[in-house]
Parts: C-alpha cells; structure tokens; sequence
C-alpha cells in the first residue's frame, strides 16, 4: 500500500527538522495521538523513520543526503553508466525517466539524440534538455519536492499511465544480490513502477555502490527489465537472476553484456 497523505506529510517534516513528537503531530492535524502512532509505526515499519520516545526522528542513511551530495557519489562512473544506457536508445522515440543522480546523467547523454519525446517526473533532467533537438518534452504533473526537483505521488502516477513509451529508464537506491531493485521511499517507488509499467523496453541504471546499501521498498527484480546497466560486474546471484529472465546485464567493462558463470 502506498502512504497516505497524512503520512506523506510526516515524512516531509522528518526530512525538514529531522525529529516529530506525537502529541505535536495530533495537534497539527486534528487527529487522535493513536492515529498518529499508527503512522509512525507504518513510516518505522517501511525503514522510512526511526523510533523515539514519544516519537520519531529522521533515519540517517544516504536516502537523506542532500541531493547535490548524492550528485557527487560515484560522480564519473554515473556520467558512463549514462553514455552507456543512452547508447541503447534509438533517435526519434518516446522515453520516460525518474528521479534520480544517474537517470540525470542518462538525460545528460541523450542530449545528443534528435527527435525524442521525453516525460519525467524530475525537472532536473527536463530543464538541461530544453536546449537540445527534442521533439517534446513533458514534465509530470504534481506537488514538486523542493529537496530534488522530483514529482512524486497518486497525481504523478496517474499522469503517467496516460502515456506509453518505448523506453523507460529507472534508478534505484539499493540493489540487492537476490535480484531486487530496491529504493526508500514509497511514493518514489510507485511512480517508478507507473513508468516501467508504461513501457515497452525497460532500463534500470545504477552503480555497483547500491549492492552495499539497503532499501526497504520493492520496485522490480532484475527480471523484470530488459537492460541492467551498471560500472562493475553484479554478484553471481544477481547475474543467475537475470539469465533466467534473459536480462542483458551491461558493465562498462563489458558493453557486450555478461552472462552468469
């Protein structure tokens, strides 16, 4: 179940001041102190807060990094990972990309490309676009998060399904070896699976860096794509996941792509 808009707002103020108190939260929003615990307990139980007395606080973890610092991380491995996912995408198509630091750098390569139609929920990637050969470009509609330019929740989501497109391109916040495609939160998440949904050929981007970190929240498995384009070569298990699923797993040591030993 996705979050509700209560809870939604929870989460932008944890993210703001970093600590909530339950008492305060009923008051805020007219609702009993057991419904707000309830909310908290739902936004601890996601791994999207962490428990206080009396409360919740801000989970410190790279989800909460400012955004300009998450642009830095792994800086020159994204930028390849991005020529080398453009590389897969053809001039004059429809293409749709979340939020996200290396989805940003997949922009950043296809503006070398003619004719395409681009949808996003992330104005970062629209605004460096609109000095390129675009056919169109169309960003999603919704409550803009200041924190990083993204368009996130039902409104996001609903505009999408609106569209379908020939290539979606996804990032994630963890990866695990099993072949899950994870991220942190869960408004994000639907919107990332409204995109993939509404496509025809699937890319997921990310750096080898996400199979150290740990998200709660499910996008995919690697099966469910058909390109997984990363720096460095995926644990055994993830690859065994992929193959069996015929997912191309490219690395930019391998652009050919790699198969499962």
């Amino acid at each position: 179940m996705d979050l509700n808009e209560r809870q939604e707002s929870i989460l932008d103020l944890l993210r703001s001041e970093g600590r909530v108190e339950v008492e305060g939260l009923s008051m805020r929003f007219d609702v009993t102190s057991q419904t707000i615990r309830k909310d908290l307990a739902e936004l601890c139980d996601r791994g999207l807060a962490a428990r206080t007395h009396g409360g919740a606080r801000r989970l410190e973890t790279v989800a909460n990094r400012e955004y300009h610092e998450r642009r830095m991380l792994q800086g020159p491995q994204k930028e390849a990972i991005g020529a080398l996912a453009a590389s897969l995408i053809p001039d004059h198509c429809s293409v749709s990309l979340n939020i996200g630091t290396t989805t940003e750098q997949v922009a950043r390569a296809l503006s070398g490309h003619s004719g395409l139609v681009v949808i996003s929920n992330n104005i970062n990637i629209i605004t460096q676009l609109l000095p390129a050969r675009m056919k169109e470009l169309i960003l999603v509609g919704g409550a803009v998060r200041p924190a990083d330019g993204a368009i996130v929740g039902e409104d996001a989501v609903e505009f999408i399904s609106r569209y379908k497109v020939d290539y979606a391109v996804i990032g994630a916040s963890a990866l695990d070896p099993d072949g899950a495609i994870l991220d942190y939160d869960a408004r994000e998440v639907s919107v990332a699976r409204a995109i993939l949904r509404n496509s025809r050929q699937r890319i997921c981007v990310c750096d080898g860096s996400k199979f150290d970190q740990s998200a709660p929240v499910r996008i995919c498995d690697v099966g469910d794509l058909d390109y997984f384009v990363t720096d460095a070569d995926p644990p055994l298990a993830f690859l065994e996941a992929a193959r069996r699923s015929n997912t191309e797993v490219l690395t930019l040591e391998n652009r050919h792509g790699l198969k499962s030993a």
